[in-house]
């Protein structure tokens, strides 16, 4: 169907001689055709924006909602904001059975009126709308009933994952190249008006046996190609901004077919809390770039050597940032801004603690991933 879209929006773009993009009802990125970048009008802020991450911010969609677009039967006009690097567009309502499936946006430099029933190139693109508005109708009921087959791959039994996995096969065409993400929402858990991502991707809401009580939400985003993790990155971006606070998503390696999708699941989940503990993969971390967390998540619990300094956070930290620091006293000093003398006198103290000696690299090591292990479980 990605291929049906991206024809539409082509032939509508030589249709009418303008750049044209088509997002769903929620300002997601389908489509959107090449640009000359030598023509004045070609681009601006929000359809740069909306090309390098996948979608618009909810600002920008009120901004445009104000005009009336969904409620819009027919081609509008939107005005331009220079002032905030905003274009004039033309807008046609993307509808199917009565409700407003997405927009056809196309720059046209003010050049089309909307109102010209007898323009021949625009009554053949509002027909084209209306064609993928059909589309995205079918897509949109495909894509509830594959939610219940997803689920059944990632956490039914063995019996029920195997016919669940054919149909997600047959449904996505094969093997087609493709990303899990793992929202973990944050406080009370997901809202009561929270709506799972849209624009083809596939979700379902899952118990989490790891947060008693919570829900985990799984997306399985299709991928133009196996190195544009892009598409995942935003959507999981996009679904975090509607969560509570302190929401934190993961995203697993890229993989074609469904067979792998329960490894996928499992490194998106990882991920997802290695985002939720250490800042600076927060809010998104993509399992491809998590390092040497990768092994750390497969720790159930830290070492018990390590429980006893877990007691005291000012030495645990100094343990964490010394070994942060390869051993070094004086990185480690000036990382934590104490003497060095106080810094030794702790790591003294950490060592009658744990009964380690901080000189033997197995020994270090033992701390190190226990300190990292325990992050993660205070995260979790």
């Amino acid at each position: 169907m990605r291929d049906d879209l991206q024809d539409l929006v082509d032939e509508v773009s030589r249709l009418l001689g303008a750049p044209a993009t088509l997002e769903d009802a929620d300002f997601t990125l389908l489509a959107f055709c090449a640009h000359d970048e030598s023509r004045t009008g070609a681009m601006d802020a929000v359809r740069t924006r909306s090309i390098l991450t996948r979608g618009s911010p909810e600002a920008t969609r009120l901004w445009f909602e104000e005009f009336g677009i969904a409620s819009a039967e027919g081609p509008l006009r939107t005005p331009a904001d220079p002032a905030a690097g905003i274009l004039t567009r033309l807008v046609i309502p993307v509808r199917h059975a009565g409700r407003t499936r997405g927009y056809l946006w196309l720059l046209d430099g003010g050049r089309i009126d909307p109102d010209d029933a007898d323009d021949p190139a625009l009554r053949s693109a509002v027909e084209l709308a209306a064609e993928a508005g059909r589309l995205l109708a079918e897509r949109a009921a495909a894509d509830d009933d594959l939610g219940r087959p997803l689920a059944a791959v990632l956490t039914g039994s063995p019996a029920a994952r195997a016919p669940a996995a054919r149909q997600l096969a047959a449904a996505l065409g094969g093997d087609g190249a493709q990303a899990l993400v793992a929202l973990i929402p944050g406080g009370p858990g997901l809202p009561a008006s929270w709506r799972l991502p849209a624009a083809g991707a596939v979700a379902t809401v899952l118990d989490d046996d790891e947060r008693d009580g919570a829900r985990t939400v799984a997306v399985l985003v299709p991928l133009l190609g196996p190195g544009d993790l892009r598409p995942a990155g935003a959507l999981a971006a996009a679904s975090l901004a509607t969560l509570p606070t302190a929401s934190a998503a993961g995203v697993s390696q890229v993989r074609r077919g469904v067979e792998e999708l329960p490894r996928q699941w499992a490194e998106a989940r990882a991920a997802a809390r290695v985002a939720a503990a250490v800042r600076r993969f927060s809010p998104v971390a993509h399992w491809a770039e998590l390092g040497a967390w990768r092994q750390i998540t497969e720790l159930s619990a830290p070492d018990p050597v390590v429980l006893p300094l877990l007691a005291d956070p000012v030495l645990a930290g100094t343990a964490e940032v010394f070994l942060d620091c390869a051993g070094s006293a004086s990185r480690a000093a000036t990382t934590l801004s104490i003497h060095r003398q106080t810094l030794y006198y702790r790591l003294s103290r950490i060592a009658a603690l744990t009964g380690l000696d901080l000189s033997d690299g197995e020994h270090r090591l033992l701390l190190h991933t226990g300190l990292k292990a325990a992050r993660l479980s205070r995260g979790r």
